[in-house]
């Protein structure tokens, strides 16, 4: 399945502000995005003008990196979100928090969303008991995710619980760490995430 393979830093770069792709590094002085807050390449320190268009094109972009989702399925996922009943950009932030990438990201098993994608194509996340191994996959209210067994004893799984028990859980997220472990209790509200995004410039980005 395609994906972006490319450096993480320069898409932080590009949008203007920290997207926290590489974990714990984002909060260290290595960061990049602190070295050089500036877009990348040769005239990335040009003040260019911002018109409606590039603003609405840049949050659709940087939703879109957040998640780690190629174009195609990102705009699926907004079809789908505009045929569900309710606020389309909402619909569709809480379309992508379901995805199991995001869930595993969500509950510290790995400290990137690249990393618990990884997790779950290798076969290490279990849905309710069942192995599930396509990161786009929905989770739904009240799954239980948790690793194999023998996944359980991988150190680096290890190390992402620990940072992560030191930021905190989503209010979202049932946990127990010591488990490893842990629920999807309910679909969170757009405003609990926590997130900079303005959805309803995608919205309008998508209805030109």
């Amino acid at each position: 399945m395609a994906r972006y393979t490319g450096p993480s830093c320069k898409l932080c770069r590009r949008e203007g502000l920290k997207l926290f792709l590489k974990g714990e590094r984002c909060f260290s002085d290595k960061c990049s995005f602190d070295r050089r807050p500036y877009a990348p390449g040769q005239h990335g320190q040009r003040r260019a003008k911002t018109s409606e268009y590039a603003r609405h094109l840049r949050e659709k972009q940087k939703v879109r990196r957040i998640y780690g989702v190629l174009e195609k399925q990102f705009a699926l996922y907004f079809e789908k979100a505009d045929r569900t009943k309710g606020i389309t950009g909402q619909n569709l932030l809480r379309l992508l928090e379901r995805r199991i990438d995001n869930v595993v990201f969500r509950m510290g098993f790995a400290n990137t969303r690249r990393g618990s994608r990884q997790l779950v194509r290798h076969n290490h996340v279990l849905v309710n008991g069942k192995r599930v191994n396509v990161p786009s996959y929905l989770v739904n209210k009240g799954d239980e995710i948790t690793l194999r067994e023998r996944s359980k004893k991988i150190q680096a799984i290890q190390e992402s619980l620990e940072i992560k028990g030191r930021h905190g859980w989503d209010a979202w997220i049932e946990m127990d760490a010591k488990a490893l472990k842990g629920v999807f209790k309910e679909i969170p509200d757009v405003q609990d995430l926590q997130l900079p995004i303005e959805d309803q410039l995608i919205v309008e980005f998508y209805s030109r």
